[in-house]
């Protein structure tokens, strides 16, 4: 059938399914909320993990060169003040770095895992950010041998448990989560598509019904004459 004019297709029915739309762009080349959701975490993990081990290093090696430079000569007090923020800055852009991408690698892991999750068994609840907490943890200790692994998988879950159980009481007081409405949004829009679809075939049928009486008429008339 040409372009626009097809049967819609069907909702996805398997985990699978599901799992494919999580990274597939729309007709409006935009891709689904829960992809930028991912994406937004990410950005603010790295900002936060950054923030956290920038700022107590900043302030650290600020001290720590005060207490060293007691006795060096300066030009003036604006020469001594400038050269203690330098070292705050580079230990701030150091240790902010260190932190930040450690941050941002088990926040997007573990969102991406609690969102696969969710998608997959079509529903959200606490044992889906459990399951991704454990191995978000497991899979940043497992280089430490079974001892690390097993402390990975106890503090991934228990990061977990708590994380999922607010989510879970946001969604609830929204009255769905985000799975819920993204499911009755694309089933409201099949059925949406399916109407017009079925509204341009009936008109499809009539035109036809209709060309065909236009095309019996002449042969009928000859007929007639005969």
């Amino acid at each position: 059938a040409p372009a626009g004019f097809g049967r819609p297709a069907p909702l996805p029915q398997t985990g699978w399914e599901r799992l494919r739309e999580l990274w597939r762009r729309d007709e409006g080349e935009q891709f689904p909320e829960e992809a930028l959701n991912i994406a937004k975490s990410a950005f603010t993990a790295g900002v936060v993990g950054w923030l956290y081990g920038g700022l107590p290093a900043f302030v650290s090696a600020r001290k720590a060169f005060v207490e060293r430079s007691h006795g060096e000569p300066f030009q003036n007090r604006a020469d001594a003040v400038q050269s203690a923020h330098r070292a705050g800055l580079r230990s701030f852009i150091r240790y902010g770095w260190r932190w930040s991408w450690r941050v941002t690698a088990f926040a997007t892991i573990f969102n991406v895992v609690s969102t696969g999750l969710s998608a997959y068994r079509d529903k959200t609840t606490i044992s889906n950010f459990a399951a991704a907490g454990a191995f978000t943890g497991a899979l940043f200790r497992m280089h430490l041998g079974l001892q690390g692994l097993a402390g990975g998988i106890m503090f991934g879950t228990a990061f977990g448990i708590p994380a999922g159980g607010l989510l879970v009481a946001v969604y609830g007081l929204a009255g769905e989560t985000l799975q819920e409405r993204r499911s009755r949004e694309r089933r409201e829009l099949y059925e949406q598509r399916l109407a017009e679809w079925q509204s341009r075939l009936s008109v499809t049928d009539v035109l036809g019904q209709t060309e065909n009486n236009a095309q019996g008429r002449p042969e009928m008339e000859r007929a007639k004459e005969l």
